[in-house]
């Protein structure tokens, strides 16, 4: 079975920003399921910022929280530790929480903290998909499901 490089949040586990989470309809995680193993990653977490932990957005190659902060280190040893796992694991394929700082894929936040989305990658996919894995966010899983095993490459999506 193929393995998926998967943001933990999505899967219902609560490394939210806010403490929460972001977990898929249970008919989206029983799909994954049956096509996929699944390997979770939060690369804010596991980079060593905390849960909960202040809000942050990307603001060119920085990242700042709401306070100010630079938390760039954090976002960039997360996503060396979510590269890690990927290559570990074997995953070529990635399904990540959208518009994050650290796992948005195609758009972020602006990094003005008003909710304006721009075009962007998140410090952890960005990485990702340097290194030759297919990202994808939750509004693309139906993609996911319909590409997967193809050998897509991001440019072909």
């Amino acid at each position: 079975m193929e393995a998926l490089l998967i943001s933990a949040c999505l899967l219902g586990e609560n490394c939210k920003y806010s403490g929460g989470n972001n977990a898929l309809p249970k008919e989206t995680l029983a799909a994954l399921e049956r096509r996929f193993r699944l390997v979770p990653v939060c690369p804010e977490r596991d980079g060593g910022l905390p849960t909960p932990r202040i809000p942050s957005e990307r603001r060119g190659e920085r990242v700042l929280n709401r306070e100010g902060e630079d938390v760039t280190e954090p976002f960039r040893r997360g996503a060396e530790s979510a590269l890690e796992t990927a290559r570990r694991e074997g995953c070529r394929l990635a399904l990540l929480k959208e518009r994050s700082p650290s796992c948005g894929s195609g758009v972020i936040y602006d990094g003005s903290f008003s909710g304006r989305i721009i075009p962007g990658e998140g410090v952890a996919a960005e990485l990702l998909k340097q290194n030759g894995l297919a990202v994808f966010s939750e509004t693309g899983v139906e993609k996911l499901l319909e590409n997967a095993g193809f050998g897509v490459r991001n440019s072909e999506l």
